[in-house]
């Protein structure tokens, strides 16, 4: 006789990831946080040798990079969500890769034609200015990768596992990340030291052409083969068209209420034309980008760490630049900023061991 126990149902655990989807995954990203770093460590010293007299040309680049990151940031952010991961997937290596192949490509030509600057100013202007574009396009391309690996198929890929899954995943993310930021400069600083600056640019583009294939296979296969992320692509779709069609009724229902009052239209329109101007204000991306942050509950630990980077220098374009402009040679810079990332990478392994003994508030004090 068979005895049937009712119970409570325990949530199903999914199985364990295949390994070697993970590291197709982290594959993919190193590759192209590598082309990022490459380009990053690389620029200043670009600029500050196709016009040595001047810091310019490096502020100028690392000003455009930045400002296109802060005031179109909340634009690529806003366009992941609205996308499907395949879709970011393919426009994000495509513009990353192109972008890099053509700043590349430009900087070999600025290198090659040194006297561009006097015999014909306004094409070195522009080559310049293509340069910048092309720097800034890529960057922002890679701030869509970012965001699509590490916020979103990392969280997702995670769903259903232990609780330290995604923990060890966000370090072994940001370890890559730093390993890249460790190994490019160093690799870029001896090519330059002791091959060429032309080398070094021509071995970036060349990076990029070979590259965008590799990413790409490596992420389709990662995405076709955990079938959480088609489903949760799928999800986001689906959830913003009710929201669409909720808006669109609900505007045609204001337009309803605003006409039946005939008599006070005028009034209407004139109390609410400050408020109107307001509310279009707080719709443009940047601020309504800000407006939400500003909301979330760690909002003061986020300013808290920005204004942390007060405090210490950055191995940026400009201090690159300025460095090598005192005399001191690139792969020595080079090495300098991989041990600045050695430190960086410590901590990823540090992390997890503190989190799991003392508590996420904790490590983090």
């Amino acid at each position: 006789m068979m005895m049937i126990i009712n119970g409570p149902l325990l949530p199903q655990q999914k199985p364990p990831l295949p390994s070697s989807l993970l590291i197709y995954l982290y594959l993919g990203h190193f590759l192209s946080r590598w082309d990022a770093r490459m380009w990053e460590f690389s620029v200043g010293l670009y600029m500050i040798n196709v016009w040595p007299d001047s810091l310019f040309l490096a502020a100028a680049c690392g000003l455009v990079e930045s400002a296109s990151t802060a005031l179109l940031g909340p634009l690529v952010g806003q366009w992941v969500d609205k996308v499907t991961y395949v879709k970011v997937l393919q426009i994000w290596l495509l513009t990353q890769n192109i972008s890099f192949m053509v700043a590349g490509g430009t900087v070999v030509a600025l290198l090659l034609y040194s006297d561009l600057k006097t015999t014909n100013f306004v094409a070195f202007i522009s080559v310049v200015i293509l340069v910048n574009i092309s720097g800034a396009v890529g960057m922002l391309s890679t701030l869509a990768g970012t965001i699509l690996i590490e916020r979103e198929w990392v969280v997702v890929i995670s769903e259903g596992q232990p609780p330290g899954v995604l923990t060890k995943m966000n370090s072994i993310i940001r370890r890559i990340d730093l390993t890249c930021k460790l190994g490019a400069p160093v690799i870029s600083g001896f090519i330059i030291s002791f091959v060429s600056l032309t080398a070094s640019a021509v071995t970036l583009t060349l990076w990029n052409v070979i590259a965008v294939c590799l990413q790409y296979w490596l992420l389709m296969h990662v995405y076709n083969w955990i079938p959480a992320l088609s489903e949760s692509s799928y999800k986001r779709m689906s959830r913003l068209s009710p929201t669409d069609l909720e808006e669109s009724s609900s505007t045609s229902q204001e337009e309803k209420s605003l006409l039946s009052y005939d008599g006070k239209i005028l009034e209407l329109n004139q109390n609410s034309f400050g408020r109107k101007i307001i509310e279009q204000f707080t719709k443009i991306p940047l601020v309504s980008a800000w407006r939400l942050y500003l909301q979330q509950d760690v909002v003061l630990p986020g300013i808290a760490l920005a204004l942390l980077y007060f405090t210490v220098l950055c191995f940026g374009s400009l201090m690159t630049a300025t460095l090598e402009w005192e005399g001191i040679p690139p792969y020595v810079i080079g090495i300098a900023r991989g041990i600045s990332a050695i430190i960086g990478i410590a901590a990823t392994f540090l992390y997890p061991i503190l989190e799991s003994s003392i508590s996420t508030l904790r490590t983090g004090l």
